[in-house]
């Protein structure tokens, strides 16, 4: 990749206690691509974490936002894309702290967006195992359950790309707003890809193109084998109803409401049966995420 070429690119890291991935990932990739931007967006946790990122953001001439709460994820990546662009980036590669991907893989990326802008690229993910992670999913608007492709049944569906590793020209980002604020965590990738679509851009998955992903490496502490965090049971089962607020009609918001409960029961089953016998406040924390999402949904809808 040429020195021109990495001065077109700014890379997007949110970090929330994950300073030691970024040590060992980030680090490698932007010595690699010594001409980007690199922007690290920290997300409160506390002062000892804080210093830890100063002195890598120093010692590797990242920039470095420092907010003084935790903001989530998507408008952790939107202050950072700010300051990417304000660098004089015109594409932005967003990069969760777990995931790895090379020069060679980012080049590919961002060959393919200069050569053909207006869309989001993401590359095939894999597991360490080399294991599919992420090789596409369908969001169902029948019922809004995300869905691997293979089971397409004829219903009515739209592609999503996930946000652990996604390439973006800078129009395209603007045009259609970055991520939306109100999703903390969770959604707010399908969220984009929607309005993506919405705004007559392209979802590119490219299976040419790998990245790696160590699936749970930043969620706070270490869930059993098996078992997700309570982080990610909550704002997946809150957001898909603050996504169906935001998106569809009448019908179709009275129609994913109904399901919300049995949708949220498959959430937690995601983990197994047993994880929800060894931890039965699981069903509280379901409830409370459905009450906050019934909550933030009739907001959203009573604004329109």
């Amino acid at each position: 990749m040429t020195s021109e070429t990495q001065r077109l690119l700014g890379v997007v890291v949110v970090n929330y206690g994950s300073s030691a991935l970024l040590a060992q990932n980030l680090a490698e990739l932007s010595a690699m691509l010594p001409d980007a931007v690199t922007v690290v967006v920290d997300n409160r946790t506390d002062d000892a974490e804080r210093e830890r990122v100063a002195s890598l953001a120093g010692r590797h001439g990242w920039l470095a936002e420092y907010p003084q709460s935790n903001l989530g994820f998507g408008t952790g990546v939107n202050l950072g894309a700010e300051a990417a662009f304000a660098s004089g980036a015109t594409h932005l590669l967003v990069l969760n702290p777990d995931a790895v991907i090379d020069a060679a893989a980012v080049q590919a990326l961002l060959a393919r967006s200069l050569e053909s802008p207006g869309a989001l690229y993401c590359p095939r993910i894999l597991r360490p195992d080399g294991s599919t992670w992420f090789g596409g999913s369908d969001l169902h608007l029948a019922d809004g359950r995300l869905r691997n492709p293979s089971r397409r049944d004829g219903s009515p569906y739209e592609p999503w790309l996930t946000g652990a590793c996604l390439l973006v020209d800078r129009e395209l980002w603007e045009r259609v707003g970055g991520f939306d604020d109100d999703y903390f965590l969770y959604w707010e990738d399908v969220d984009l890809s929607h309005r993506v679509l919405a705004a007559g851009g392209r979802l590119e998955l490219c299976d040419d193109i790998t990245a790696m992903h160590d699936e749970g490496g930043t969620h706070e502490g270490q869930p059993r084998a098996g078992r997700k965090s309570d982080t990610y049971y909550f704002y997946v089962i809150r957001n898909r109803l603050v996504f169906a607020a935001k998106h569809l009609d009448d019908a179709g918001f009275a129609r994913w409401s109904g399901l919300a409960r049995t949708v949220a029961w498959e959430t937690l089953l995601q983990g197994g049966r047993q994880q929800i016998l060894q931890s039965p406040g699981l069903l509280m924390l379901a409830r409370r995420a459905l009450r906050d999402g019934r909550r933030l949904a009739g907001r959203v809808r009573g604004s329109r």
